[in-house]
């Protein structure tokens, strides 16, 4: 051996020693970069998991909403059927009756299609505003309103509904209500039946009371109910579309289709007022309506306060119809021509300008949807040809294309919507013409009346009476005045006044005066 071999054996063991250390600290960073690799995997799995989880969770809770939805809209569309069908049938049966003439008294058939009509209107205004105000395009008007006659007329509508369940229905006024007040007719009006037909759909024993006061430009309005009540965790879900008072199993059997509430809530806060409820399960409910409703700074010109509108002081006017359906023509007609106007109509657009030139209107009521030419076209060209000083007014179910008017660049001076009250047509024509209304007195409240005395005998006919008045039921109030007038000899001055009341169709004065009447 060499002297420098051990040399050369040392060198080359630490060489392996250093191969060797090599080896192991690349064997400990590869075991490292596998476990940091195994550790991310585990990670992205986890997260992987996580998300399918969360994406599983997400589907389930996706798959419930739209099992719930279509379920909802299952419901909705079988009540939209019944509540479409039911009026419609009240419709269809009346005017049948009529046409067999089976000698049903006009007033009673007038009375049921007219309700049953307004029924189908505010159910289809009211799906139409659910989406307008979703979509923030639902558009108000600031109308002069008569604040006493449309309340009186609510509740005469509501009464009769009452009756025919054996219910009451109340009205009182704490304090004076003026005269008119400004604000969005339509709109109140909804509000108002949407809160009285509640009151008495859940009401099955008792009744309803509508109370209104009035302090500062406010008006407070509570509508109260001895019904079914509404439990606590359920009083704000009932402003919620579609949904309904009362248990499930109770509410079903109910009319409506759960709209009500949550549109009265949303139009009371868009016209700046507030719908609250109390109620306590099974001793009833109060809905309460808090409203700024302020008083015009004078009277509007050409609107009676009271009675029946007959005709018109001054020169007879012409007015112009125009609109494709002949029906609308004739109830136009019925209505303008026995108050002295001069009425003219035509069943298209360019038939209406050539008929325009011929006979010089005053006013023309405009239909938008007709053949050949649209209203919009046709008013233009009645702009054109007349100037401002021809009165336009449409009249059209196209609510969708609302312009107000009058501000002096549209070619209309005003829009109202079908169908049409025609005490308002009769407003609107009378301010847009500058007419002095002759109207028929209102006669004076029965209870200001010394009534009659009934003797003791006459009792047993009074709630007979009350009820078949409250229903409007004619021929039979007519049968029972006679039975009491020979049953009972000494009520005949009594007997005369009711017979007079009656035969002027005053069913309301009649109403007072049986309830002033011992």
């Amino acid at each position: 051996m060499t002297p420098d071999a051990p040399l050369a054996i040392g060198a080359a063991a630490a060489i392996i020693v250093a191969g060797l250390a090599a080896l192991l600290a690349a064997g400990i960073r590869h075991r490292r970069a596998v476990r940091r690799k195994d550790v991310r995997q585990a990670e992205m799995l986890a997260l992987a998991h996580a998300a399918h989880e969360a994406t599983h969770a997400e589907l389930l809770r996706a798959k419930e909403a739209a099992e719930a939805a279509n379920a909802a809209k299952t419901r909705y569309l079988v009540a939209v059927s019944h509540e479409i069908r039911s009026p419609l049938n009240a419709i269809y049966g009346y005017a049948q009756l009529l046409e067999r003439d089976d000698a049903i008294p006009p007033i009673e058939a007038g009375g049921v299609i007219r309700r049953s009509a307004e029924h189908v209107t505010n159910l289809v205004e009211g799906l139409l505003d659910i989406s307008r105000i979703e979509s923030g395009v639902l558009k108000l008007r600031q109308d002069v309103v008569r604040l006493p006659a449309l309340l009186d007329q609510l509740v005469d509508m509501f009464r009769m509904q009452a009756a025919a369940k054996g219910l009451s229905l109340d009205y009182k006024v704490d304090g004076a209500l003026p005269a008119f007040v400004r604000t969005d007719e339509k709109r109140l009006r909804q509000i108002l039946i949407n809160l009285l037909s509640n009151a008495i759909k859940y009401t099955d024993a008792g009744g309803a009371t509508l109370t209104i006061r009035y302090r500062s430009q406010m008006a407070l309005v509570d509508v109260a109910d001895t019904g079914i009540g509404i439990a606590a965790e359920d009083l704000e879900r009932i402003f919620e579309p579609f949904e309904r008072g009362g248990a499930a199993a109770d509410s079903a059997m109910r009319p409506g289709i759960g709209l009500g509430l949550s549109i009265t809530r949303l139009l009371a806060r868009i016209l700046g007022g507030e719908v609250t409820v109390s109620s306590e399960v099974g001793r009833g409910s109060r809905f309460r309506l808090q409203m700024l409703l302020p008083e015009p700074m004078t009277a509007p010109a050409g609107v009676p306060h009271c009675g029946r509108v007959t005709g018109y002081d001054g020169a007879r006017r012409t007015i112009l119809v125009i609109d494709d359906n002949p029906a609308q023509q004739i109830v136009m007609e019925h209505l303008l021509r026995p108050l002295d106007f001069q009425v003219f109509a035509a069943t298209g657009g360019y038939e209406g300008v050539a008929l325009a030139r011929r006979c010089n209107p005053d006013l023309v009521l405009l239909d938008l949807q007709m053949p050949g030419c649209s209203g919009w076209d046709v008013a233009a060209q009645l702009r054109a040809a007349f100037g401002r000083s021809l009165r336009i007014v449409i009249l059209s179910a196209n609510a969708h294309e609302f312009r107000a008017g009058g501000d002096g660049r549209s070619d209309h001076d005003i829009f109202l919507s079908k169908p049409v009250d025609l005490d308002a047509l009769l407003d609107t024509i009378g301010d847009q013409l500058d007419l002095s209304w002759i109207a028929t007195e209102e006669r004076a409240p029965a209870a200001c009346e010394t009534p009659a005395p009934l003797p003791p005998a006459a009792a047993p006919y009074l709630q007979s009476l009350r009820h078949h008045v409250k229903l409007g039921h004619v021929r039979a109030i007519e049968t029972l005045l006679a039975e009491l007038e020979a049953d009972v000899p000494a009520s005949a001055g009594a007997v005369g006044e009711m017979r007079r009341l009656l035969g002027d169709f005053d069913l309301r004065s009649l109403a007072r005066r049986l309830e002033h009447v011992d």
